[in-house]
């Protein structure tokens, strides 16, 4: 009887203790998990480096083969222009115009401020593989990372593209390029087309494009 008694007193005890016990008690020790779920787990962070990969990198190239998930691209970000979605301005949020052909013309402010924020998206996102000066010369062209030949923007192919065809391959991407479309709104886009015009045009400029005025600043 005595035995039964200090065991039924032992778990009252216990359960008063941790019931009340604790209670309003502060620690900096992580809480015991039981049942973790998963809640840690080892993961790569974006653009680390690693071990476990021949090429040191935790991003994977595409796998030569993959299936795409969905039937088409205009799928995958259906949200950036939904069908017989109402636009005002179809040419701004599609580079095309009412004959569904790429047009030129930047349907944007060009302003001190617009190049600013271009050059500011485009260094964000484009000069990691394109270069600061759009030469195609990129961190990423270094063969280690495995992305082949990086296009340069400075070439005339590309000058000559209409700037609604640039603006379709910043949304949707193009060949081994990634879309930018779900990362950069259309007057975004737009802005970063206007700061690579401006990269084209210094690159090909010369000290006929200099006022006379002005050539003298330049210690010429």
């Amino acid at each position: 009887m005595l035995k039964n008694f200090f065991i039924i007193y032992f778990f009252v005890v216990v359960l008063l203790v941790s019931g009340l016990g604790l209670r309003g008690c502060k620690s900096s020790r992580l809480p015991l998990e039981l049942f973790p779920d998963m809640d840690h787990q080892a993961k790569f962070g974006e653009q680390s480096t690693t071990d476990f990969f021949a090429d040191g990198r935790t991003d994977r190239p595409r796998v030569p083969g993959a299936v795409p998930t969905t039937t088409a691209l205009e799928d995958t970000y259906a949200h950036l222009s939904p069908p017989n979605a109402f636009n005002e301005d179809d040419y701004f949020v599609s580079g095309k115009d009412e004959t569904g052909a790429y047009a030129d013309g930047l349907p944007i402010d060009l302003t001190n401020a617009s190049m600013e924020a271009g050059e500011h998206h485009y260094n964000l996102y484009c000069a990691i593989c394109h270069g600061a000066t759009g030469d195609g010369n990129g961190v990423l062209k270094d063969p280690r990372y495995g992305y082949g030949t990086i296009a340069s923007l400075l070439q005339q192919r590309i000058i000559d593209l209409p700037e609604g065809d640039l603006f379709n391959t910043i949304t949707w991407g193009r060949n081994t390029m990634g879309a930018y479309g779900a990362k950069l709104r259309p007057e975004e886009r737009w802005e970063v087309i206007l700061y690579v015009r401006a990269l084209q045009r210094a690159a090909s400029g010369t000290i006929e494009d200099v006022p006379a005025e002005h050539r003298g600043d330049l210690g010429l």
